[in-house]
């Protein structure tokens, strides 16, 4: 497992995994997707040794007494966890669960019990429920969705990167053709965003400072500029992945009535917005967490049309050994990687 205790990438190191629960199921993985989300869990734990990762891909290796909705040897990705029973999870919103926090961030199961051991010593394990920077990884049977054939690097940031960019489209904006959606970043989630929403038929134009990025837009079937400073032509729909108050003001001046702007992206917890030109062009802010989606639903659908060719998530991933986490990390940060997807290799 790739264990780090610090600012530092870490190192890979022999752990331990506690056996799985009745509801539970040891992945044995194949790739895995490396989101900001880990660096800012890395940062926010200080020197707490912490197995990261959430956005795992692999074979189902062990089953738990109870589990019945997969089998030994199915591929699976592994997205976010959510309790299934609350009213958010009922209704069809997992991520909004009661125990979203719980589940996702403890670094243990509900009952604080941890999920990994080093030695003798258990350390921050469960994230996302699951800690998939490992060979092998211990979660909820309920996060595994089979993929079937799909390669692991591609199905891999499914588990939350594309699942986010593309349920945002599908299930939270909703634009259709004839609609002309504005992205705000182009890095992965906001790339799976574009594809999504041209895979529909929507024109989409893509605000990105790095030219790799715009290319790779504009190879695609969107126009790409370089800063919401240069002109910019209004839309119905707008997606910001950056979360920075500047992006986020000028996306809604660019609306039109009735327009919908969706955030997807942290920043800082406040931003100036003009309440008046929101209320009086009718315009719509909206929160998005993992792209609202329910994994079971949307990764085989995203998957379908992958397959279709609609949707060329292939293009957006390079790969990386498990021991490359700084490589991999500073290339995506450079411009030079989209999606960074680390193979463990043991």
């Amino acid at each position: 497992m790739l264990l780090s205790s610090g600012p530092e990438a870490g190192e890979v190191v022999e752990a331990e995994l506690d056996d799985p629960r009745p509801d539970e199921v040891i992945v044995r993985i194949e790739a895995v997707g490396v989101c900001p989300t880990d660096l800012a869990t890395r940062r926010a734990l200080g020197d707490r040794p912490a197995v990261l990762g959430h956005e795992g891909c692999g074979i189902v290796e062990r089953l738990g007494a109870d589990v019945d909705t997969l089998g030994l040897g199915d591929r699976v990705v592994i997205s976010f966890a959510s309790c299934g029973r609350c009213g958010q999870c009922r209704a069809g919103h997992p991520a909004y669960c009661d125990l979203a926090s719980a589940l996702n961030a403890s670094g243990r199961r509900l009952d604080g019990s941890p999920t990994i051991h080093v030695g003798d010593e258990p350390v921050f394990g469960a994230h996302f429920g699951q800690s998939s920077f490992a060979a092998a990884a211990l979660t909820d049977a309920r996060s595994c969705v089979p993929v079937g054939d799909v390669p692991p690097e591609v199905a891999a940031p499914l588990g939350c990167g594309f699942l986010t960019g593309a349920g945002a489209v599908l299930n939270v904006l909703q634009p259709g053709p004839g609609d002309r959606l504005l992205v705000v970043g182009g890095g992965a989630v906001g790339t799976a965003a574009v594809l999504t929403a041209l895979s529909d038929g929507v024109e989409v134009v893509v605000a990105e400072p790095v030219a790799a990025r715009r290319e790779l837009a504009v190879r695609f079937g969107a126009t790409a500029v370089a800063s919401l400073d240069d002109p910019l032509p209004s839309v119905t729909h707008a997606l910001d992945t950056t979360g920075r108050p500047g992006p986020l003001a000028r996306a809604l001046a660019l609306l039109r009535p009735r327009g919908v702007l969706a955030v997807i992206g942290l920043g800082p917890t406040t931003a100036a917005i003009d309440v008046r030109a929101l209320m009086l062009r009718g315009l719509q802010l909206r929160g998005c967490v993992e792209g609202d989606a329910e994994p079971s639903l949307l990764v085989p659908e995203l998957i379908r049309r992958h397959r279709q060719g609609s949707l060329p998530l292939d293009a957006l991933v390079t790969t990386y050994g498990l021991g490359d986490f700084a490589r991999a990390v500073a290339d995506q940060q450079a411009g030079r990687t989209l999606k960074p997807v680390l193979v463990p290799t043991g």
